[in-house]
């Protein structure tokens, strides 16, 4: 069963100059396309994985997500409601309640001026919850002492910090926790201990996420699922092992082929050709295809579709090439 149902989803902002400076220098508004036109469902107790370059839209997806932004066309059900239109307030706040989010900086997340105790039960508090002895036993669950709830932030190190983040997602008991970047602020020890600990509380709390992260290593680890983003695009969706052993649109291998691997000192890369485009003013086609080395005439002119090749989803006139 699908806890997210995402369609057509869309998101765009308005990046115009102010009025005056647009009268002066004889502009038109100026529109940046983030989000466009995105499917995809993620079963209830999995981990759908989203990766792509700075700028590809995952973070803006996340937000849509979990109701900080409306999408600008299309559709987020979860649990099979639309949070942005859904009229019925107690079916939103029921929905409401099962999502949470854990942010890439954990410091910039945590009211400085809060006690940890404070900032872990505010979710539950804010709906009028009782949160006795609530976040000592979350702390101790996510391996820090229940002790620590009487400390500020400015106290603890940059991986319990995050461990913080993730007990205050905890307290309202979520079915979806959306992690923005969970550990790329943490050194690699560190990273190793919560993406453990996250697989741990999944298998606990019957937990689903949506990871936004960068990493490929990372989001193979944890991943059921992964979508590939290609300006505000998914150009590819796969199961880890066949997203890595046979990528099938020229994109996904591009970034394979450059990220980090520990058996590849001495080898020979090839750079990937050109850089992203403007997404104000993106270009026909395939969006990939100003990049892409066996792009054709059709990927100038025709936007691909997104299609099944056997467990992979691809937008790619050429995959089977």
């Amino acid at each position: 069963m699908s806890l997210i149902s995402v369609k057509n989803l869309s998101r765009v902002f308005d990046v115009s100059k102010p009025w005056l400076n647009r009268m002066i220098e004889r502009r038109e508004k100026a529109f940046l396309t983030a989000v466009s036109d995105v499917d995809f469902d993620v079963a209830e107790r999995t981990t759908y994985g989203l990766v792509g370059e700075s700028g590809s839209g995952k973070s803006t997806i996340g937000r849509m997500l979990v109701g900080l932004l409306n999408p600008s066309g299309g559709t987020v059900e979860i649990e099979g409601v639309n949070l942005a239109t859904e009229t019925d307030a107690e079916k939103v706040d029921a929905v409401r309640s099962d999502i949470q989010m854990i942010f890439q900086d954990p410091f910039a997340s945590l009211n400085p001026r809060w006690r940890v105790r404070d900032i872990i039960v505010e979710p539950v508090v804010a709906r009028g919850g009782d949160a006795t002895g609530l976040a000592e036993k979350l702390l101790e669950q996510v391996g820090l002492s229940a002790l620590d709830a009487g400390k500020f932030p400015h106290e603890f190190s940059g991986g319990q910090r995050q461990r913080i983040c993730i007990a205050r997602a905890l307290s309202s008991e979520p079915k979806l926790i959306v992690c923005d970047e969970p550990t790329s602020a943490l050194d690699v020890s560190v990273q190793a201990q919560v993406l453990n600990l996250m697989s741990d509380l999944k298998e606990n709390f019957g937990l689903t996420y949506v990871l936004i992260s960068h990493d490929l290593t990372v989001v193979r680890h944890m991943s059921d699922r992964i979508g590939v983003l290609y300006l505000g695009r998914l150009v590819e969706e796969a199961a880890p092992d066949d997203l890595f052993d046979n990528p099938r649109h020229p994109y996904t291998k591009m970034l394979l082929e450059a990220a980090p691997k520990m058996d590849g000192f001495g080898r020979e890369a090839e750079l990937p050709e050109g850089e992203i485009p403007d997404p104000i003013n993106p270009p026909p086609g395939c969006a990939f295809h100003p990049r892409c080395p066996i792009a054709s005439d059709i990927c100038k002119k025709e936007r691909p579709e997104m299609r099944t090749l056997g467990e992979t989803r691809v937008a790619c006139h050429l995959a089977e090439a």
